[in-house]
C-alpha cells in the first residue's frame, strides 16, 4: 500500500507536467507570426454589457486569406465593444468595420521584430521549464515526506526520484519541440 502513495504523487505530478506543456503550447499560439489566426483573439477579453467576456464566445472568425481574419459578432451591438478591446490589446492592430464583420490585415512581420519575437517565445518556454522544475520538486519533496514516514524505503525514493527525473526529461522534450516549431514558424518569410 505504501507504494500506492508514492505512485499516486508520481501520477500527480505527470498530469500536473502535461498540463503545464499545454499552458506553453497554448502561449506560444498567442504569438503573432504575420498569419491570421484565431487563436491570436480569441482570448481577448471584451466589455460586453459590463462584463469581461472571451472574445471567442461573442464572434465567429474566419481566415479568407493568409494576413486577414475576418471576425464575425453574433451580436451586432457588441461591434464597438470588440473593436475596442482589439485596439487595446497587444496585438497592434486596427480593425476595419463594414457593419457585419470586423477586418484585422495583418502586416509582414521585419525580421527584427521576428527575433524579437523568438526571444518572446524562447523566455515562455524557459517559463514553462521553471514550472516543470517546481512540479518536479514539489513530487521530491512529497516522497521524501512519505520516506521520512516510513511509507517507502530509501531505496524506493531512490527509484522515484529516478521516475521523477524521467517525467520531467519528457515533458520538457515536448516543450523543445513546441518552440522549436514555433521558432521556424516565426522565422519563415
Amino acid at each position: 500500500m505504501s507504494t500506492d502513495l508514492a505512485d499516486l504523487v508520481l501520477a500527480d505530478v505527470d498530469d500536473k507536467m502535461r498540463k503545464g506543456v499545454e499552458h506553453a503550447v497554448a502561449e506560444f499560439a498567442n504569438i503573432r507570426t504575420g498569419r491570421a489566426a484565431p487563436a491570436l483573439v480569441e482570448r481577448i477579453l471584451v466589455d460586453y454589457y459590463g462584463s469581461e467576456v472571451p472574445l471567442q464566445q461573442l464572434a465567429g472568425f474566419s481566415v479568407p486569406e493568409a494576413r486577414q481574419l475576418v471576425i464575425t459578432p453574433y451580436d451586432k451591438g457588441a461591434m464597438g465593444a470588440i473593436e475596442k478591446a482589439i485596439q487595446h490589446s497587444s496585438l497592434g492592430l486596427s480593425p476595419s468595420n463594414d457593419g457585419v464583420n470586423i477586418r484585422l490585415n495583418f502586416p509582414p512581420l521585419t525580421q527584427e521584430r521576428r527575433k524579437e519575437l523568438v526571444r518572446v517565445v524562447k523566455n515562455m518556454a524557459e517559463d514553462g521549464r521553471i514550472s516543470l522544475r517546481n512540479l518536479r520538486r514539489q513530487g521530491r519533496h512529497e516522497l521524501e515526506a512519505l520516506e521520512k514516514d516510513h511509507e517507502i524505503s530509501a531505496d524506493e525514493l531512490t527509484r522515484y526520484e529516478k521516475e521523477l527525473d524521467k517525467l520531467i526529461h519528457t515533458h520538457e522534450a515536448e516543450i523543445d519541440v513546441a518552440l522549436d516549431a514555433k521558432e521556424r514558424e516565426l522565422l519563415e518569410d
